[in-house]
């Protein structure tokens, strides 16, 4: 059974914005998937064994902040 946990990422304005908070995403141990929705300003993550510091470390590392 996978994890999911969304968080919401003010910050994110265009491509370039979604690509980073992806990419940084994508390297935690445990991702499987990574979701971002522009509009609504929305973060999906998917995964097994999820750790919430280490996605949230890994969006400030992209220069955002999660909500």
């Amino acid at each position: 059974m996978s994890d999911t946990i969304t968080y919401t990422v003010p910050g994110m304005t265009c491509d370039h914005c979604k690509h980073a908070v992806s990419s940084e995403l994508s390297g935690v141990t445990g991702v499987a998937g990574v979701e971002v929705d522009l509009d609504t300003k929305l973060v999906t993550v998917t995964g097994e064994g999820l750790v919430d510091r280490a996605l949230r470390a890994a969006i400030e590392e992209a220069g955002y902040e999660a909500a």
